[in-house]
């Protein structure tokens, strides 16, 4: 059986990303493993052994474009409304939190925010499927 182990992005600027990732979601840096043309930053936390694999290309000035095939890296977490005030804060702008209920019943818990990058995070409450 297949183990998922990380999920790789671009990033334009990797100091300013590390910073959002560390303040957002307590990921620090796992491994840094830096080539001639590009660094790969791994960042990780002691909730989950999956990681962010961020690559920097070295010499690239222009932000990426994400285009329309990018959807959202989801996290969870235990108090979503907690987390959606600590987010704001921090200064990171999350959109409103949302109670997804379409039959009445509250299914999901959650809130969006962008990374520097453009990058959508889902931030998720645990529950149901969502663990």
């Amino acid at each position: 059986m297949a183990k998922a182990i990380h999920s790789m992005i671009r990033v334009l600027d990797e100091r300013r990303s590390v910073e959002f990732y560390r303040r957002a979601f307590g990921l620090e840096i796992a491994d840094r493993l830096d080539f001639d043309t590009f660094t790969l930053v791994y960042l990780s936390n002691g909730e989950s052994e999956f990681e962010l694999e961020l690559t920097v290309n070295k010499g690239r000035a222009e932000p990426y474009a994400l285009g329309n095939g990018y959807g959202h890296l989801a996290v969870s977490v235990a108090d979503a409304a907690a987390e959606h005030a600590r987010f704001e804060a921090e200064g990171l702008n999350p959109r409103k939190l949302v109670d997804f209920a379409p039959a009445g019943e509250r299914i999901a818990r959650f809130f969006f925010v962008a990374d520097p990058d453009g990058y959508e995070i889902e931030v998720i409450e645990r529950g149901g499927r969502f663990k």
